[in-house]
């Protein structure tokens, strides 16, 4: 019997196939699809990619190279999942979202629009990635944050809690965002050692593991005993008379 063929536009031209008993799209013969997930009839997987439990796949969406989509996590519309991506648990890549690179996206978190998610970036929890947002490096975003708009988030950076991110605001290097609305750049200043200290936008400041008040940060840098308490010290000082130029 001579083996199904088909093209999936990846430059590699017509390769052995067959379409998925359940959806009625097209999967690659060196894919692995679970039988119990959805291919929808306009979808495609193809490459090294794996579809495994209950994940749909529909639309015109393309899951390729050595990608992942399991539990069940859906990739529709024009969504494209690629390279070493993951998408799993209940998260919903969607529209014209990228997930590619290394990049993870799981639990209910949701990327879509035209929303980039790449490199070694964590989308997870209740995260919202959308517009023409972009997560990428070893980036995290998690909790309840949304990054919208023209928003990047990259390097090292953390945007969770109930933080809101969107407009051109950037947020990159060690900065940690964990709550308020950041339309522009969140003020950072980093100590000669590389620890970053980032201004919220109630006025707290969160550096690390650390997030504080005011009053607090002033007592717990301001400890003489403590690592770089000068330098530390005036770089609250700093952040304090910034947050309270903006009241």
């Amino acid at each position: 019997m001579k083996a199904q063929m088909h093209d999936f536009m990846d430059g590699k031209g017509p390769v052995p196939s067959h379409i998925h008993t359940k959806g009625g799209g097209w999967v690659a013969d060196t894919a692995n699809v679970y039988n119990s997930a959805y291919i929808g009839p306009d979808a495609r997987v193809s490459g090294n990619a794996w579809v495994h439990d209950n994940a749909l796949v529909s639309g015109n969406a393309r899951v390729y190279g050595d990608a992942l989509v399991s539990g069940n996590a859906w990739v529709y519309g024009d969504a494209l999942v690629s390279g070493n991506a993951w998408v799993s648990g209940d998260a919903r890549v969607y529209g014209d979202a990228r997930v590619y690179g290394n990049a993870r996206v799981y639990d209910n978190a949701l990327v879509y629009d035209d929303a980039l998610v790449h490199g070694d970036a964590l989308v997870y929890g209740n995260a919202r990635v959308y517009g023409n947002a972009r997560v990428y490096g070893d980036a995290w975003v998690h909790d309840n944050a949304l990054v919208h708009d023209d928003a990047l988030v990259h390097g090292d950076a953390l945007v969770y809690g109930n933080a809101l991110v969107y407009g051109n605001a950037l947020v990159y290097g060690d900065a940690r965002v964990k709550r308020g609305v950041y339309t522009s750049t969140p003020t950072s200043i980093t100590r000669s050692d590389g620890y970053m200290f980032t201004l919220q936008s109630d006025g707290s400041i969160v550096a690390g593991c650390r997030d504080f008040t005011p009053d607090e940060a002033k007592a717990h840098w301001g400890n003489p005993e403590h690592h770089k308490h000068r330098e530390s010290m005036a770089i609250v000082t700093a952040l304090n008379a910034i947050a309270a130029e903006r009241q």
